[in-house]
């Protein structure tokens, strides 16, 4: 079991990693900072670039956290967080199939992190190396509702933009 850990871990945190430095940095075919954020305030994320900074820094570090097995409960409430924002934002509306654009995927990554907080890191994980034991019902529960918290703040704040917006005819629906 703590190898399949391992190995889950290691996929889902590095495949993050990706994504987070994309935005931050424009590498692996990103966008960087600067576009990224523009993106960012046309989904009524404001302002675009600092959201973008934390989008990809929450990417990035809760990704190589959930990877080393670090803060594990923490590293995938970051992730689902986002992955809920990602999905409320940008997918929802083109339905479940990535193929279209929709929220499979950003859903498949939020679950493996939900999943992660309830089993915890395993014994190869830096969370073991400490004597930690950062797993099982409540750290999974508390995870969980830190990240539906802190996700669906961000995207009421995200909503009342873009009803602003509305109002005064800056953009169309979203």
């Amino acid at each position: 079991m703590d190898t399949g850990l391992l190995i889950v871990r290691a996929v889902i945190g590095l495949i993050l990693v990706g994504h987070g430095v994309q935005k931050l940095f424009g590498w692996f075919g990103g966008h960087g900072l600067s576009t990224t954020g523009q993106g960012f305030g046309a989904l009524g994320y404001r302002p675009g670039t600092l959201f973008a900074f934390v989008a990809g820094t929450t990417e990035a570090g809760g990704g190589l956290l959930l990877a080393l097995g670090l803060f594990t409960p923490l590293a995938a409430a970051a992730i689902m967080g986002t992955m809920l924002n990602a999905a409320l934002s940008a997918h929802v509306k083109k339905g479940f199939w990535l193929a279209n654009g929709g929220y499979e995927y950003t859903l498949g990554l939020g679950g493996v992190a939900a999943g992660l907080d309830f089993t915890g890191a395993g014994a190869y994980s830096l969370d073991h190396a400490a004597g930690w034991t950062l797993g099982g019902t409540a750290w999974g529960v508390f995870a969980v509702a830190l990240a539906l918290v802190t996700g669906m703040a961000t995207d009421l704040y995200r909503r009342r933009n873009l009803a602003v917006d509305r109002r005064a005819g800056l953009a169309s629906a979203a």
